[in-house]
């Protein structure tokens, strides 16, 4: 008969507590790996949502200013706010198929932009309305001399354009004598040849922190997370956008 030797043995308590602690770095290590990805996702996921929000905002813009008509009665509101919100109110030609077959008349339309907060999902969001009113209303208004009423907002029509706008400036320029840019100085008989075009949008998760209009002001915990105005650039949380827009048939700035 042969006989067995040694000392078979199990593993012991400090051998059983050593191996599941080193288990336990390595999850935690990876949990940490794993958030950190998620957190830089949602940080690039939040900043091209932001910068869909500004390309759509130029885009149109930029369309509706091309064609521009400056008229006395229009509206260029600068915003003396800290996070500006100013305001435009314009006529400007528009394609028929912009506008609807009951509303088409000719092609002379008013187009309006202004801020305002809406209630969705539980909360306030800021949003950038654009009013359009089509031909058949704007020459009835421009008949009866009531032009303003085609400017004042209707929110049974008119739409956001953007989420998430912290601040829109729109700041009218004109050229002076040498060429150079400066501020138009508002008159009756002559537009701006520009304007300068300043957006500031939220991210989204600084954005969805946002919840009452004071928050978008800047005031309350969350809207201390804008930050300064003059330091929006280096704020995480949020995106900048600046360009110029000719008003009109004046020349590309």
């Amino acid at each position: 008969m042969t006989r067995t030797t040694g000392n078979p043995r199990g593993f012991t308590l400090i051998e059983l507590l050593s191996a599941m602690t080193i288990g336990t770095i390595i999850l935690l290590a990876a949990a940490s790996l794993l958030g950190s990805s998620g957190d830089g996702y949602e940080r690039v996921g939040g900043s091209m949502a932001a910068e869909r929000e500004a390309r759509a905002i130029i885009t149109q813009l930029r369309a509706d200013l091309a064609t521009a008509r400056f008229h006395k009665d229009g509206i260029i509101q600068s915003s003396s706010k800290s996070w500006p919100d100013d305001r435009l109110a314009f006529l400007g030609l528009q394609p028929a198929q912009a506008q609807s077959e009951d509303g088409l008349l000719g092609d002379l339309c008013a187009v309006n932009y202004y801020i305002k907060d809406l209630p969705i999902g539980g909360k306030t969001v800021r949003c950038l309305m654009r009013g359009f009113r089509e031909s058949a209303d704007t020459f009835a208004a421009l008949q009866n001399g009531k032009l303003s009423l085609l400017f004042s907002p209707q929110g049974n029509i008119d739409e956001p354009v953007a989420f998430g706008v912290v601040s829109f400036q729109a700041r009218p320029k004109s050229r002076d004598a040498a060429g150079g840019w400066i501020d138009w100085v508002k008159n009756d008989s002559t537009g701006p040849e520009a304007f300068d075009v300043r957006l500031v949008i939220a991210r989204r998760d600084l954005a969805g922190r946002l919840r009452q209009a004071a928050d978008w002001d800047g005031g309350g915990t969350a809207g201390s997370q804008l930050g300064q105005p003059s330091e929006a650039r280096r704020n995480p949380n949020l995106e900048v956008y600046e360009t110029r827009i000719r008003f009109g048939d004046h020349d590309t700035p």
